[in-house]
């Protein structure tokens, strides 16, 4: 039996392999585009972030000369004032065609609001709706919120009331988390491309060696050798599993590799994502490896042609995702009832390591063992399905 299955095994692999535009299709584009470009995504936003805190802020003022001590205040924060518009008329229109991302009017009357110690009013005209424009307005209105908590202090002051008044509770935030833990903030969504690119690899293999041969004509011919379907079925899912298993490799390889380049330490964060940690998770990964084959089978072995079965393939890819997604969106921890779902215990594990926290074994054990169990009954199912008479079309 071993023999007539490696012989069906060699024969896909090889097929497989002689594809070139396909192999490279399944093997480059997958694994290596998504850390390309969660590499660049996440360097993007780090530079966003830090280039915030560094850059100056530009800000139109109308009625400057009305509040000469805020305007001075507002540049001691690293926002430039210049001149705005000629009134608010104007303001509005500049802010509403993108001219402006966000104008300070301050009105006559504030001098005298202000003397007088009753709230001095200004106006913020930004467009929410740009988040451009939204960043500048938030770091506007916190220089302002400054500004007038100091005010508040003074007056206390002056009027000799402790400002410790105004501060009934005084909180000591004590954060435990570690640099390991935070850079799961930012690399959460890494076992998406992991399973993404996991599946990417074996379908076009899934597709080829049920759709592909019965539109070709040559799945009749195959059946009638001297080999039983469960063997020609396992040798086809053997070769699905090696070119999944490959693809799973290039992929954890290329995301060690991008965040080598990614300036995270510089948030704080280190991603504990090692040689170990990658060999790890390819262990936690590949039980998925026989799930993800055994589905494609199974659907490409319902379909009339290649692009049929591609079409539906393609939805189907993002079933495992969804509940990575809902898990990320949620932000929810490990559970023991979590680890009985395929994909999501694998990402919850995953993302436990990349905090460099330790692995329950019991999680383990049973996203193992539950995954494992799952792939073998739907590999159970197609070799039941390989024998019904529809198989050839």
């Amino acid at each position: 039996m071993m023999r007539t299955l490696t012989a069906v095994f060699r024969k896909e692999v090889l097929d497989n392999v002689r594809d070139r535009r396909t192999l490279a299709s399944a093997l480059i584009m997958g694994p290596l585009f998504g850390p390309m470009l969660f590499a660049f995504v996440i360097n993007l936003s780090i530079e966003r972030s830090l280039d915030d805190i560094e850059r100056v802020t530009e800000l139109p003022v109308i009625g400057g000369e009305y509040a000469p001590n805020l305007l001075r205040y507002l540049d001691s924060r690293n926002i430039d004032i210049v001149d705005g518009p000629a009134d608010r008329d104007a303001a509005l229109d500049a802010v509403s065609t993108g001219t402006h991302d966000v104008v300070l009017v301050i009105p006559p009357e504030f001098g005298e609001q202000f003397s007088a110690s009753t709230p001095a009013r200004v106006e913020l005209i930004t467009d929410q709706s740009n988040s451009q424009a939204d960043r500048e307005a938030r770091r506007v209105r916190g220089a302002l919120a400054a500004y007038g908590q100091e005010l508040a202090v003074i007056r206390l002051t002056a009027r000799g009331v402790s400002p410790l008044a105004l501060r009934p509770l005084n909180v000591d935030e004590v954060d435990m988390s570690t640099p390991s833990g935070r850079s799961a903030i930012l690399l959460g969504m890494m076992s998406y491309f992991f399973i993404f690119a996991l599946l990417m690899g074996g379908m076009y293999l899934a597709i080829d060696t049920t759709a592909g041969e019965r539109e070709r004509g040559s799945l009749e011919p195959l059946l009638a050798l001297p080999v039983t379907r469960n063997q020609l079925l396992l040798g086809k899912v053997a070769a699905t599993c090696v070119f999944m298993a490959l693809s799973l490799s290039l992929s954890l390889g290329s995301f060690f590799v991008a965040l080598k380049f990614m300036p995270l330490d510089e948030l704080g964060m280190t991603p504990n994502f090692g040689p170990l940690t990658v060999g790890a998770a390819f262990l936690i990964l590949s039980p998925f490896i026989l799930l993800g084959a055994a589905v494609m089978t199974l659907v490409a072995s319902f379909t009339k042609s290649y692009r049929e079965a591609q079409t539906w393939l393609s939805v189907v890819l993002l079933a495992p995702t969804l509940p990575i997604l809902i898990v990320s969106i949620l932000t929810l921890r490990p559970r023991l009832e979590f680890m009985f779902v395929p994909s999501l215990s694998q990402h919850l594990l995953l993302i436990d390591m990349v905090k460099n926290e330790p692995l329950d074994p019991l999680h383990v054990a049973i996203s193992v063992t539950s995954t494992l169990l799952f792939g073998g009954l739907l590999t159970w199912i197609c070799a039941r399905l390989y024998h019904r008479e529809g198989l050839l079309g």
